[in-house]
């Protein structure tokens, strides 16, 4: 009876070529792993050496210069002057800050935007915008005309000021970075002279 079986060599030699592929698959896997290990240093080592750090923007002042109100008509009329600073703390790196708005408000009701274009901050350095702000007369409703009272009655106004900005800065040959910069806060003045009761109001990470 005739045998179907394959000559050894045959089978040996399928087997060969089966190692191969198997010998060259973990040769492109551990080629791959030590890739990725080597670009993992070399992204480390590059942190530790240019230890960027992201730009952010703060209020670093402020000065209520006027509030009047109309009680008769029901009207509040302020002038407020805000100082908001944006900071780059990278050594090796400019930073640009693109789309930078921010809302003020006043008992709930936004009274103002403060915008600025795009504009760029050198290395370690800073660039203070000073917004200026004269509202139209604020409508107040009877709870809001009883806060602002009891706001003077305080020796307290408060406002809320809220917004942020984009910014992109270059990390060496790490590429590009992008981030969002968040102001939430509120500032706070006294009555009797108008000045400013310094809060912490910064985007920076705690």
């Amino acid at each position: 009876m005739p045998s179907n079986s394959k000559p050894p060599s045959s089978r040996s030699a399928r087997n060969g070529r089966r190692n191969a592929l198997v010998w060259c698959g973990v040769i492109i896997c551990t080629l791959l792993t030590l890739a990725v290990i080597i670009a993992g240093i070399v992204i480390f080592v590059g942190y530790l050496v240019m230890h960027p750090r992201v730009p952010y923007v703060s209020v670093i002042n402020a000065q209520l210069d006027r509030i009047q109100i109309d009680h008769f008509n029901g009207f509040l009329e302020i002038q407020v002057t805000i100082i908001i600073r944006a900071r780059n703390g990278n050594r090796l790196a400019h930073a640009t800050f693109l789309h930078s708005n921010y809302t003020l408000s006043f008992e709930g009701e936004d009274i103002a935007q403060l915008v600025a274009p795009a504009f760029e901050v050198s290395k370690n350095s800073s660039v203070d915008f000073n917004y200026e702000v004269q509202s139209s007369p604020i409508p107040l409703g009877p709870e809001q005309a009883d806060q602002v009272e009891a706001g003077f009655n305080k020796d307290l106004i408060s406002f809320g000021l809220k917004g942020g900005a984009r910014v992109r800065w270059k990390v060496g040959r790490l590429g590009p970075l992008e981030f969002s910069c968040h102001l939430d806060c509120r500032l706070h003045f006294h009555a009797s002279n108008l000045s400013y009761v310094p809060s912490s109001c910064t985007s920076k990470a705690k």
